[in-house]
């Protein structure tokens, strides 16, 4: 009798270790998917594509438990986007035909294409020099082709840092021209901004002033829930304060 109770809570044991490493493995996998979704929300929430932002807190929301503390600042940051888009739509009323805020007012006849360094070169340019081209993060599908080229490529440019990842050992940041520009209104659209990722086993530290980089850049668009969330990665060999640029 003792043999066969032991068989039997043996086997409940093997049953329930089989169920468990599945289920946590599924656990994991869903976590890690919130927490991609939540960076690129706030990526969309800081450069004020307030659509973008609004559809992604969303299907966050249905995403989390009901008692997660998450929920109160999605909540909040809904609340934000849904106000800044009413008031968009006050202020321009072509928005209900669905023109995208995100767009560039330069057409492909002023574009200036580019050529793609040779290899040992560094191609030193800034960031709207390197996006200068119209893009719909909505719809994407339209790098040009010179830009496209510029995969692999060893670039130099500068910018203001805003971390994706966390405040202190910055493994990861968004790179934008201007931090100035988004507190009047003219947010950085997703061309015009570079996620920036640290060699492995090495993080930074915020530094709130411009920012000289320099390393491999990749040209490709990145999905997430159906909008386009970045164009441009690079993988950085330097991070050091920019040099003061001399009046023209």
């Amino acid at each position: 009798m003792r043999k066969s109770t032991a068989i039997i809570i043996a086997l409940i044991t093997s049953l329930a270790a089989v169920w468990y490493v599945p289920a946590r493995a599924q656990a994991v996998k869903e976590e890690q998917t919130v927490a991609r979704m939540e960076k690129n929300a706030n990526l969309a929430f800081d450069r004020q594509s307030y659509t973008q932002a609004l559809a992604q807190y969303q299907k966050l929301l249905t995403m989390l438990p009901k008692d997660s503390a998450q929920i109160k600042p999605i909540e909040e940051k809904i609340r934000v986007c849904q106000k800044a888009l009413a008031d968009q739509l006050l202020a321009n009323p072509q928005t209900l035909l669905g023109k995208n805020n995100d767009a560039v007012a330069s057409s492909p006849e002023e574009r200036k294409a580019h050529v793609k360094p040779k290899d040992g070169e560094v191609y030193e340019l800034a960031i709207k020099q390197l996006g200068n081209f119209e893009f719909d993060a909505e719809k994407g599908g339209n790098i040009p082709k010179d830009v496209v080229a510029l995969n692999g490529s060893t670039i130099r440019t500068r910018g203001f840092m805003l971390p994706l990842d966390q405040a202190d050992r910055i493994t990861e940041f968004a790179l934008v021209p201007s931090l100035l520009a988004c507190c009047f209104g003219q947010p950085p659209q997703v061309q015009h901004t570079l996620v920036v990722r640290t060699p492995k086993g090495k993080a930074v530290s915020y530094f709130p002033d411009e920012i000289l980089i320099e390393g491999t850049l990749t040209v490709k668009e990145r999905t997430e829930d159906g909008m386009v969330v970045s164009l441009f990665e690079i993988a950085c060999t330097s991070v050091k304060p920019a040099p003061t640029q001399k009046p023209q």
